[in-house]
């Protein structure tokens, strides 16, 4: 198994060592380009120092870089930094503060499948692999994102397993991978027959 995590404000060193142990966290999403975060769940910057220190090979998604002390921490690790809440378009890619290697795709934020494409388009032509999480929360939205996953960036660290697998604790009996399809009856899905 590999992990997305969401690191928060006590977390402590114990922690991110075991963490580190497992030798098995994809990303690492501090969650600060959300509105809706509380602020006080947001990691300081020395929980981001032991992160990035700890989990060398993770992706460091919606970090703060506007906070000094923490674009500090995080300046020799930009090729890692990854964002998803700020991305509904191409022109959110183009006002990031620097040019990403990765991006975090939900579909949904993009309104239209044209410009949803598109934005594959251009991730194609710079060179920015992506990756998908989320969309359990939308129905459709979740089977949508797995098929594109595995169009798409099937090798990526993607977060789309099925929604049994985010559950606290999750059931008995999940499915084992690879995955069959499981087409939702809306939403696009891929032709039977």
């Amino acid at each position: 198994m590999r992990f997305k995590l969401d690191p928060v404000s006590d977390w402590d060193d114990q922690l991110v060592a075991a963490l580190a142990e497992l030798n098995s966290i994809d990303v690492v999403d501090f969650k600060e380009a959300y509105t809706w975060r509380e602020p006080e769940r947001a990691a300081p910057p020395a929980l981001y120092r032991l992160l990035v220190d700890a989990l060398p090979n993770a992706l460091i998604e919606d970090p703060d870089v506007g906070d000094q002390d923490k674009a500090a921490v995080l300046g020799p690790h930009r090729a890692r930094i990854t964002w998803d809440a700020v991305i509904h378009s191409v022109e959110d890619v183009d006002s990031l503060p620097f040019p990403p290697r990765f991006l975090n795709s939900k579909p949904s934020r993009f309104g239209s499948l044209r410009r949803l494409l598109e934005f594959y388009d251009v991730c194609a032509a710079r060179g920015i692999k992506l990756y998908g999480g989320g969309q359990f929360e939308l129905g459709p939205g979740r089977g949508q994102i797995q098929y594109l996953a595995s169009l798409f960036h099937p090798d990526a660290p993607n977060d789309v397993a099925p929604s049994g697998y985010n559950l606290v604790p999750p059931p008995a009996r999940l499915p084992r991978s690879p995955l069959d399809p499981t087409p939702d009856r809306i939403g696009f899905r891929w032709l039977q027959g």
